[in-house]
């Protein structure tokens, strides 16, 4: 199968006008691509076409349109229920979809993608809509590399495009791992603040010291440097033990407890640490918490 190598204009289309979806097709439509777009609800395409780009009747007719299809859509439920109906006209094409799920359901895409003859990337967006187009903003792709390298060039338009391999439930994966350390550092620090406002302190104070010392300072770094040991299982307990940490967690517990505010989240980070005490990690540092989050919950 030969490839051909399309230009830095390349026509694109774009399914799912969301405020994502208009993003992205702004972003290709302001970059000179030729640009067609289709929605359920077809005026949602109207400052698109303002701008240039064509507003396809059908789905079957939008992906005819482009050698390569941008999927924006809520799930892979309606990836397939607007596609199914294309059949023959995916032969061909390709397909990059950017929504969300889990990496099960980005391999049974690439699947249905196959058997319709159509070339398959799944995708992640990583930033708000607002960033789509710049430089900077990081998109994550997975699947075959000749799919990404051949239409690398279009996807650049949109960001700084990172494939991260050829099985495709990488990029979800990666998205729902960095979404799901967002969470966690975000209620830490609301938490945190909680805390510190029991006394009357406001988050503004606590803020400057959070993030303009704590975390870049002591947290960032020492969770870059460590990483290498996660890889080879080795958790050096000699300037803190797991054992130790437990009485810290105990006390951030206890001290939530008699301040008023919500104990569930440190009561559950001190279970944990228990859990890895009774399993053998006492005396490693609190990093070995790692082979707990490898297993499964009994």
């Amino acid at each position: 199968m030969t490839h051909q190598h399309f230009s830095a204009h390349a026509p694109v289309t774009v399914l799912g006008l969301g405020p994502m979806g208009t993003a992205l097709a702004e972003a290709l439509v302001k970059r000179g691509h030729p640009l067609t777009v289709w929605n359920r609800t077809p005026q949602k395409a109207d400052g698109l076409v303002g701008q240039g780009a064509v507003r396809a009747a059908t789905v079957t007719e939008a992906v005819a349109a482009s050698p390569i299809t941008i999927i924006c859509l809520k799930d892979y439920p309606a990836m397939y229920a607007i596609l199914d109906p294309v059949r023959d006209g995916l032969r061909g094409r390709t397909l990059v979809n950017l929504n969300s799920g889990t990496p099960r359901e980005a391999g049974a895409a690439l699947d249905w993608a196959t058997e319709r003859g159509a070339a398959y990337l799944d995708g992640a967006i990583m930033v708000p809509p607002f960033q789509v187009g710049e430089p900077d903003a990081v998109f994550l792709y997975s699947g075959p590399q000749d799919v990404f390298d051949e239409h690398r060039t279009t996807l650049a338009t949109l960001g700084d495009p990172r494939h991260l391999g050829p099985d495709p439930g990488l990029a979800v994966l990666y998205n729902t791992a960095l979404l799901e350390m967002m969470y966690a550092t975000v209620n830490g620090y609301l938490h945190a603040a909680a805390l510190v406002g029991s006394a009357g302190v406001p988050a503004v104070t606590f803020a400057e010291l959070a993030f303009g010392w704590f975390m870049p300072t002591v947290v960032d770094s020492v969770l870059a440097e460590q990483a290498a040991d996660l890889d080879q299982g080795i958790y050096p307990g000699d300037a803190g033990t797991m054992e130790m940490n437990v009485n810290a967690l105990e006390h951030i517990t206890r001290t939530s407890v008699e301040q008023g505010v919500h104990s569930a989240q440190p009561r559950l980070m001190k279970e944990m640490a228990e859990r890895a005490v009774a399993e053998g990690h006492g005396s490693d540092n609190y990093m070995a918490l790692f082979e707990i989050f490898k297993k499964a919950a009994r």
